[in-house]
């Protein structure tokens, strides 16, 4: 089977776990199958307009930069008042359509597989229909229904009445996505249920996919003489990294310690804000040998998101290393974190209700114990094996 990937952004140029996503699957399917990727790269003189190609082990991937304002890898690094024009251009951009249909075109792959496509535009939904192929769209964010894919207002509030450019926005999104991907899919259903309800879609399959993530064969053994207590990810306000540390700071056991690792806009005045409690340490950004060391060390994880976070794949890594996982009742993570079972939830922003899961854990090595234990067993539902068998049965059932 021949199938082709195409996503805004492949390594080296990463920004979340979409394009982590990406790599994994592609790496898994190149196996037993030919697989190439479409994606984008930063401009570079005029040639980097035309599509470069490039083989990685058994991957061939095409990248090209679509004539834009700005690459989507430094959009954060860009000023506000071209970001617009950035977006207009991107509801459907001419050159992302000829330069995609004529890589399909060279390679007629039997099945196309979507992804993040913010820089390209849905122009490549035209693209891939207009020579009748297979279509698989999958969804990692809000990017549809919200400029800044979050669903956030710049105060940091989760936007629950769009201001009229943003629902201008999100007509025009829901005109170019709707021009019949086969399968829709996304790795929780509340995702799914959000472009559902906002009309998206409509004719489309759609289905939940977990995500999927290799497994040890054993469970790592956990040490409980200090509690560590574990947070991974951009720091930045909406992911309620405040909480946790307001929270952290009353829990009066002194044999805990706090572990934030990840790099992000706040750093600094989240490190203000632990200052005076010693058990709080700030690892940066670091490399995925020593992450990896962490979570296996690591005793809870908390994952204090005041957004509607899809599926936090800090989640599935923290369950294939026994780590039980406190998380917010908000978007996807309820759906991956059993009360009582592998994990507990509390409700977004609620300080008093995290500190009273943390300091009761952190004087009951038992039950932490026994959350590791099903914290591993649960993991086993998203081994990468069985989410690869279910995305080849996808592709199969669409090519038939």
């Amino acid at each position: 089977m021949k199938i082709c990937f195409i996503s805004n952004l492949y390594p080296p140029y990463l920004i979340g776990g979409a394009e982590k996503y990406v790599e994994e699957i592609a790496r898994h399917l190149s196996k037993e199958n030919e697989v190439e990727i479409i994606t984008t790269k930063p401009y570079d003189g005029l040639n980097s307009l035309k599509p470069s190609v490039e083989t990685q082990d058994k991957l061939k991937i095409y990248r090209f930069f679509p004539i834009n304002v700005y690459h989507t890898y430094y959009a954060k690094k860009t000023n506000n008042l071209i970001k617009p024009f950035w977006h207009l251009i991107d509801q459907w951009n001419p050159h992302t359509y000829f330069v995609v249909k004529n890589i399909l075109k060279r390679e007629m792959p039997d099945v196309v597989h979507t992804h993040n496509l913010g820089g390209l535009s849905l122009s490549t939904f035209y693209a891939v229909k207009s020579l009748d192929l297979p279509l698989v769209h999958t969804i990692h964010d809000y990017s549809l229904l919200c400029p800044n894919a979050m669903l956030l207002h710049s105060s940091g509030r989760i936007c629950k009445h769009p201001k009229y450019p943003c629902k201008v926005y999100c007509c025009l999104k829901r005109k170019f996505a709707d021009y019949k991907p086969d399968m829709v899919s996304a790795p929780s259903q509340f995702v799914l249920d959000r472009h559902i309800k906002a009309s998206f879609f409509e004719i489309s399959k759609t289905l939940k996919l977990p995500l999927g993530i290799e497994l040890e064969d054993t469970k790592i053994n956990k040490d409980y003489e200090t509690i560590d207590i574990l947070y991974v990810g951009q720091l930045a306000k909406h992911k309620g990294i405040p909480i946790l540390i307001e929270a952290f700071k009353k829990v009066k056991n002194k044999n805990v310690r706090l572990c934030i690792i990840g790099k992000g806009p706040n750093m600094e005045w989240f490190e203000k804000l632990s200052e005076g409690d010693e058990r709080i340490k700030f690892y940066g950004f670091i490399s995925e040998s020593k992450l990896r060391e962490h979570y296996e060390q690591a005793n809870i994880t908390v994952v204090p998101s005041i957004w509607y976070d899809n599926s936090p794949m800090v989640i599935y890594e923290s369950l294939m290393n026994g780590t039980p996982v406190i998380g917010s009742r908000i978007g996807g993570i309820p759906e991956l974190i059993e009360e009582g079972y592998n994990g507990f939830l509390f409700e977004p922003g609620n300080t008093e209700q995290l500190k009273t899961i943390l300091a009761g854990l952190s004087e009951d090595s038992a039950k932490l114990e026994e959350l590791s234990i099903n914290a591993f067993n649960s993991a086993k539902n998203y081994e990468v094996g069985r989410h690869i068998k279910k995305l080849t049965e996808i592709y199969k059932g669409l090519i038939r």
